[in-house]
């Protein structure tokens, strides 16, 4: 790998795409040059990098010449289509679409996890769901000290993780509602301002959606922990930015809460937030655009034998899908 790479970004103009060129630039990516990749109706749009404004330039199959790394935030039917030939044009995609996710040969990455596993890359490497890596980022610690067995969960999920039309909703709808207009919906099935929706991607034949059984598919494969179990509720609420997710997790071994906060305490990427007498938790209000997810509401849980309540927010365009890629990516260097 090209120690000062080629680096492109497809679905630049994205809201993912665009905390991808802030994250690049933040934490200092020895990026040797920078590709812009969008639609067509996106060209000739310039961003920012490094002081300097770069113009989007169109995706097509020609587009990954000379390019070592790509980071794909485009949407599944365009990691399906382009994702195999920028592989077969020698650049290394990090996806973080769901297409490749569950492929075998495809690494599953978060790197305070699975770091290793970027090396068994074939061209490509997926990036995991957003909830997926916020909770995992407090799950997987303790299930490293004291072997997790299944979880029950509900999430609490930005309108930011369904893209910018989603985010200009829920501002849209905030203004006509609070103008006495009737709310306008066109990215959600329902109205989010003022509301919560219990769906959050299509529905399965279980009645679970295809959000809901990514925890445990991923999950499983992230962890290297086939046995792990995962009952989710996904729930939209109207939230600009930052997943919140309420856990309760059922251990192989016995926790106290003492033990679990000096695992969380020493956890990468992971900010233990846990004063309930000064009213301090883990809030989207706090988490959004902070690199680290943060964990508080650690309690015994009263239902499960070895089990453990908690509470994990972050930022889902950052360590949920920008932040983990260049994350991704900085392995690739090493």
């Amino acid at each position: 790998m090209n120690r000062n790479p080629h680096v492109a970004v497809v679905g630049a103009t994205g809201a993912v795409g665009i905390e991808m060129i802030k994250t690049l630039e933040k934490r200092n990516f020895p990026v040797g040059k920078l590709t812009l990749l969008a639609s067509a109706r996106s060209v000739g749009k310039k961003l920012k990098f490094r002081g300097q404004e770069i113009a989007v330039t169109e995706l097509t199959k020609n587009s990954f010449s000379g390019i070592d790394i790509a980071l794909f935030s485009a949407g599944g039917n365009i990691s399906k289509e382009f994702a195999p030939i920028a592989a077969k044009a020698g650049c290394v995609v990090v996806d973080n679409s769901s297409v490749f996710r569950q492929d075998d040969s495809v690494p599953l990455v978060i790197p305070e996890i699975n770091a290793a596993d970027v090396k068994q890359h074939k061209g490509i490497i997926a990036n995991p769901n957003c909830t997926t890596a916020i909770t995992l980022m407090a799950l997987y610690p303790l299930h490293q000290a004291f072997g997790v067995k299944r979880i029950f969960a509900s999430s609490y999920q930005a309108v930011s993780g369904a893209g910018a039309q989603a985010i200009a909703e829920l501002k849209r709808q905030v203004g006509e509602i609070v103008s006495g207009k009737p709310a306008t919906k066109e990215t959600f099935p329902h109205q989010i301002a003022f509301n919560v929706i219990p769906q959050v991607d299509s529905f399965l034949p279980s009645g679970y959606t295809k959000e809901e059984m990514k925890m445990e598919n991923e999950g499983r494969k992230i962890m290297h922990h086939e046995k792990f179990r995962a009952s989710v509720t996904c729930v939209r609420v109207p939230v600009y930015r930052s997943h919140s997710v309420a856990v309760s997790a059922e251990f192989e071994k016995p926790v106290s809460v003492e033990a679990a906060r000096v695992v969380l305490k020493k956890a990468p990427g992971l900010d233990l937030v846990d004063e309930p007498g000064n009213k301090k938790y883990p809030m989207p209000l706090f988490t959004s655009e902070k690199d680290n997810c943060e964990v508080g509401r650690i309690r015994t849980d009263c239902a499960l034998d070895n089990g453990l309540c908690f509470w994990v927010s972050g930022d889902q365009l950052l360590k949920g899908a920008a932040l983990n890629a260049v994350q991704i990516a900085e392995e690739l260097l090493k």
